[in-house]
């Protein structure tokens, strides 16, 4: 038995590593999900350092390294460290663009104070963002920080009635009416494709059930490398 060695990296946002692992399966890539944590978008301007450290590390050890990260605040420079060393990016500003595509410039334009939600930012709500801020310890600061938002629109990727309810309560927390729209893995799962298939090889879809999904060196906050290999590996 053998294994077919891994030429493709995918540098991440921790905040997709739940979702970009799943694709990965999905389709039969032999890719290295190598991430870095999601509390990095707390403080933007380390995101391109950190991006092109890790750059450096994977470009001797693949024979490519695709970037899965929208801008996030970097305002430009994560694609000036990209353009340096002509590494893709996937397209779009940041994540919900990325599963909303057209629904997320539609609720856009109809309110521009939308405040947006994923299955990871739901999940780590608490204390991403409610710590994150310091409204555990200051509630009182509530409208100060949310008060020009409008509604609170949970865009689903993976349909969960316990998911549904911590919205609710996220909702009420944040005083903000709730809507919600299933998405799926959206245009994430479209445009990665397009970047691992650019040598014209349409995408396979095969069923997750005949895959395992391999964790090297767990850490905190999606801070790890994953490796999806199939049953025969």
């Amino acid at each position: 038995m053998t294994t077919t060695p891994v030429s493709t990296a995918l540098l991440l946002c921790g905040a997709l590593a739940r979702e970009v692992m799943a694709i990965v399966r999905k389709h039969d890539w032999q890719a290295d999900c190598v991430c870095i944590s999601a509390q990095e978008h707390m403080r933007p301007q380390r995101i391109a350092p950190l991006v092109e450290q890790k750059l450096q590390e994977l470009m001797p050890q693949y024979e490519r390294v695709i970037v899965v990260y929208g801008d996030c605040g970097t305002g430009g420079e994560l694609d000036k460290v990209l353009t340096r060393y002509n590494i893709p990016r996937i397209a779009g500003p940041h994540c919900y663009e990325m599963y909303g595509g057209k629904t997320h410039d539609v609720l856009m334009e109809e309110q521009p104070g939308t405040f947006f939600l994923t299955d990871f930012l739901l999940r780590g709500f608490d204390g991403m963002v409610w710590k994150g801020l310091g409204l555990d310890r200051f509630p009182e600061l509530r409208d100060d920080y949310f008060g020009n938002y409008t509604r609170l629109v949970y865009l689903v990727q993976i349909e969960d009635p316990v998911m549904l309810v911590k919205a609710q309560q996220v909702s009420q927390k944040m005083g903000l009416p709730l809507e919600v729209r299933h998405t799926g893995y959206g245009e994430l799962e479209n445009r990665l494709a397009l970047l691992m298939n650019a040598d014209g090889v349409a995408p396979t879809t095969i069923s997750s059930e005949s895959h395992k999904s391999r964790v090297i060196s767990p850490g905190p906050f999606g801070r790890h490398i994953s490796r999806a290999r199939t049953r025969d590996s």
